[in-house]
């Protein structure tokens, strides 16, 4: 293999939101980006000013419905500044021993203080499926975030920065001492800045995004007998028995597990490097949902989405929406520990939406309730 060039990565969409080229910014520019800041330190979106003639020639009157449109002019671009929020819940619920771990930073900047290599705001949240114990996932989740901030490629090149994080957990845990190297876990993240928003997964929690009430899946479950796991798996000389990775574990990508890797830097069929999904949030994008495959076991992503935006309408708490999803499982019968993250990208509750009125089949959200109303009568 030929020696790893070093020269620095070109910046990605991730950067180019919060990198140092914006230092040349013009003065209506600067003004914009303060306005926009001191909107984002009381919780309210930026306001984006349009002239009265680009007003009169933006608003389109739909009689039928009385809505008023305002449309910008092809020249506008206004930007989508979110807003963090987030809760969760975690409940052990019928195994043993709870092995879950979970991390809510809804503002990285004032975590990372000194640390911090730009002003641009963020955010950064992770669930942490143990198993075999503890040890693995309490690591993980105490330690995620330094390697990743102190890891040379960041911020400059977050996605290589974020696998060699993974990569340098999972080598440090096995040389930690007083911990159970046997214990693993699954890792999933989500690293905010600016409105790009880089999803890492090694295992089979779930990150979902909610898009104007549709699931859009931001991760792959690593199941060992996934059609993208299984050739990888049997390459690299394992096996797959019943879905089980070596007929001993039921993920195919986890930190930890020591007594089922070869020797450090050896490929092997159990690995620790994540898979990234990097995502520019837009309006539409109204919350996301980070979960362990407890609530992916007995849940679909479209009827969590939909779960969670009929409660935001509601109440409009991300955290509330979490112990709702939590119940649901449990009364669904979920065998596994349970942790959920919701993290709302707005203020403000979503807006509701416009349904079909030929559409007479019943809704997801309908079928969700039924199944419910059914379990609480059994």
């Amino acid at each position: 293999m030929a020696p790893e060039s070093n020269h620095p990565c070109p910046p990605s969409s991730f950067e180019a939101n919060c990198g140092k080229g914006n230092l040349a910014a013009t003065d209506d520019e600067k003004g914009e980006v303060l306005m926009n800041q001191n909107q984002l330190r009381i919780g309210r979106p930026p306001r984006h000013h349009m002239s009265s003639s680009q007003l009169s020639s933006a608003v389109e009157l739909e009689l039928e419905t009385g809505v008023v449109t305002v449309k910008p002019s092809s020249d506008e671009h206004p930007r989508f500044v979110p807003v963090f929020r987030s809760g969760s819940c975690s409940n052990i619920g019928r195994k043993k021993y709870m092995e879950d771990e979970y991390i809510c930073i809804d503002n990285l900047l004032g975590q990372l203080g000194a640390a911090a290599e730009s002003s641009c705001p963020g955010a950064f949240y992770g669930v942490f499926d143990g198993h075999g114990g503890t040890d693995a996932a309490l690591f993980v989740q105490k330690n995620i975030l330094r390697f990743i901030v102190e890891d040379t490629h960041f911020p400059v090149c977050a996605k290589k920065a974020m696998k060699s994080a993974f990569l340098k957990a999972d080598s440090a845990f096995a040389k930690a001492d007083s911990l159970d190297k046997t214990s693993g876990t699954t890792v999933l993240t989500a690293l905010i800045r600016g409105r790009t928003m880089l999803i890492a997964n090694a295992g089979d929690s779930r990150a979902v995004l909610g898009k104007r009430g549709k699931a859009i899946e931001l991760s792959t479950d690593h199941k060992p007998d996934s059609t993208s796991e299984r050739p990888r798996i049997e390459k690299l000389g394992g096996a797959v028995y019943d879905g089980y990775l070596n007929g001993e574990i039921s993920v195919a990508r986890a930190i930890g597990d020591w007594h089922m890797k070869r020797p450090e830097g050896s490929p092997c069929p159990l690995t620790a490097e994540p898979e990234l999904q990097e995502k520019v949030l837009c309006e539409e994008d109204e919350f996301l949902i980070l979960a362990c495959d407890g609530l992916w076991d007995v849940m679909s992503s479209q009827c969590a989405v939909t779960i969670v935006r009929k409660e935001l309408m509601n109440h409009n708490d991300p955290e509330k929406c979490s112990r709702e999803l939590v119940r649901l499982a449990l009364n669904w019968n979920t065998r596994d520990n349970l942790t959920v993250v919701v993290v709302c990208f707005s203020s403000d509750p979503p807006p509701w939406l416009e349904t079909p009125k030929l559409k007479r089949s019943i809704s997801v959200e309908g079928m969700c309730l039924i199944r419910d109303a059914m379990d609480n009568n059994s």
